[in-house]
């Protein structure tokens, strides 16, 4: 369903057999001789002085230093040391230290794809974005599909979806396929509806939708797990191609400030690519990478690792029981309000969500499920209770992605299941122009409801969902903070009752991130001990000059494990 989008994972090019061989593993279990990882670069013993520095900690508290000295192993060795025992000192001028963020749901391959498709995201009506496809058309002729993401027919005010023949206008000679911003609908010109074979007389896949005309013909776009009739026809992608978009991914992370990201859907392909990438010492970003399904039954329990080279862990498996609110594939209790004919599109049948969730359980996996709406969260809750009671796994710390619209009485079973929300706060911002057409003003007490679940003590692991939304996890503190987009609109907030303070909202990208990734012995603070992951940032966040927005923070140095590893700005 649309991996170009980051929904499912596109199917392996390698075999099992080679792709356990890249990992170092063989078909017995046993690590190979050559999947060694490679040596740890030295780190000299470093006394960053000078800065207004800002950590959580694990007692809940926000803490401050003027210091912060990294030991040779990469790790804090102190704040705010008497004695710095011979340590080369870095003058700070008095810039803002903070804990490395960490994006608790992104889609690392996405985001490193995007600079070789083409980019809608920005695109402000139909007439802008055929503007920019068309131009990437005629840019890249030798290109035998034209991919790309981003559209949404809300932004642009369109009233209607786009359609094949919209496409068709600036690039009918080759087959265009373009993802919509949520990742859950595919926009297809009618050379991509013909590569894919889908005509009036294909039927509509299970959990997916063929959009239509009056007479039953195909418009271009297909939903959910449509998706799959034309992506399955695409290019493949190889395994080179993978480790060049995850090293233009880590470029784009490293320069907002990401120095973790828990990546929301990995194919086995890209298992075999984060591994070599890792072990030659070519990842700055520690990545919690999470199976897709199809990776998961493909290698099992022989991709697990907690790390390696102490940037990658692979401990966790996805599942999708829905759609996205945006593209009326959320599955809902209730009818949409702007679509009474429809409650979404539900991925799985409850027991087979139930089968899975055992399966991964069972297997010694965490389970992220995503789940939009207040059906798909019940299915969830559901499968997880039915499980958690029964199972005799080690008890993890299972998760539900997005968590976006609940009703009010489920919001509490997290707290007795002990679940992670891992919530994208730019989606309470991106969506607050639609989410009340969707489903109307009384289902959205239970939607987008980051204070509810806080006041309960269920821990928010906060991302952004990028590509989806903005990479920048500045642009994420600023909407939890203010429940307003980064024109400060609307004044006030978008129903602020459901805000976060900003030590929360700090928590919730650096150390509660870190403690649904079982990563918090190791980052998520700068407390001693724990990897010397941080930034060098132009602004306090706790403290904003007049005039000056949350997102509007400039970061000017990343460091990861002690090393500097990008320089954006002068100190």
């Amino acid at each position: 369903m649309c991996p170009n989008c980051g929904h499912s994972a596109e199917p392996a090019q390698l075999s099992r057999r080679h792709i356990l061989s890249l990992i170092g593993v063989t078909a017995t279990g046993l690590v190979a001789g050559c999947a060694q990882d490679a040596p740890r670069p030295v780190v000299e013993r470093v006394l960053v002085d000078g800065v207004r520095g800002f950590t959580p900690t694990g007692d809940g508290r926000l803490r401050e230093f003027r210091s912060l000295l990294v030991g040779a192993d990469g790790k804090v060795e102190a704040l705010d040391p008497g004695e710095a025992g011979g340590a080369r000192r870095i003058d700070g001028r008095g810039r803002v230290c903070l804990t490395g963020l960490h994006d608790a749901h992104g889609h690392v391959w996405n985001l490193g794809a995007v600079a070789s498709r083409v980019d809608l995201s920005e695109t402000r009506s139909l007439d802008d974005a055929l503007r920019v496809i068309g131009t990437y058309a005629r840019e890249h002729a030798d290109r035998p599909w034209v991919l790309g993401r981003g559209w949404n027919e809300v932004v642009w005010g369109l009233g209607r979806l786009p359609t094949a023949a919209d496409v068709d206008r600036v690039a009918s000679d080759r087959p265009v396929w373009l993802c919509r911003v949520d990742g859950h609908a595919g926009l297809a010109n009618s050379a991509a509806l013909r590569a894919a074979e889908v005509s009036v007389s294909t039927p509509d896949p299970a959990g997916g939708r063929i959009v239509r005309d009056a007479a039953g013909a195909p418009t271009g776009v297909l939903i959910d797990a449509a998706t799959e009739l034309v992506d399955r026809k695409t290019p493949a992608t190889t395994l080179s191609d993978h480790e060049e978009h995850l090293q233009a991914a880590q470029r784009t992370m490293l320069a907002a400030g990401l120095t973790a990201v828990s990546d929301a859907s990995t194919n086995a392909d890209q298992v075999a690519a984060l591994y070599n990438c890792a072990r030659s010492g070519r990842m700055s970003v520690r990545i919690n990478a999470f199976l897709s399904w199809e990776a998961f039954t493909a290698l099992g329990a022989q991709a697990r690792t907690d790390s390696v080279a102490d940037t990658l862990r692979i401990r966790t498996v996805k599942l999708f029981v829905d759609g996205a609110l945006g593209s009326h594939g959320a599955a809902l209790l209730e009818p949409y309000d702007d679509q009474p004919d429809a409650r979404g599109l539900p991925q799985l049948t409850q027991a087979e969500l139930t089968s899975r969730v055992r399966q991964i359980v069972e297997a010694g996996y965490q389970v992220a499920v995503h789940a939009i709406g207040d059906l798909g969260n019940r299915m969830v809750l559901d499968a997880y209770d039915e499980v958690l009671r029964t199972s005799r796994a080690p008890r993890l710390r299972h998760r539900i992605e997005h968590a976006q619209v609940l009703a009010p009485s489920d919001i509490p079973r997290f707290t007795g299941l002990d679940l992670i929300a891992s919530m994208q706060p730019v989606h309470a911002t991106d969506d607050m122009n639609m989410a009340e057409t969707r489903i109307g003003a009384r289902r959205l007490t239970g939607a987008y409801a980051w204070r509810t679940f806080l006041d309960q003590r269920t821990r928010i692991a906060a991302g952004s969902d990028f590509p989806v939304s903005s990479h920048n996890p500045f642009d994420g503190l600023h909407a939890a903070i203010t429940r307003t987009d980064r024109s400060g609109l609307p004044t006030g907030g978008w129903r602020p009752d459901q805000a976060m303070t900003p030590t929360e909202a700090y928590r919730a990208f650096t150390l509660d991130a870190a403690y649904a990734a079982h990563q918090e012995t190791m980052i998520g603070s700068l407390e001693p001990g724990k990897y010397a992951d941080f930034l060098l940032v132009d602004q306090n966040p706790f403290a904003l000059e007049p005039g000056r927005a949350l997102w509007q923070t400039k970061v000017l140095q990343t460091w990861v494990g002690g090393r500097l590893v990008g320089e954006y700005g002068a100190l």
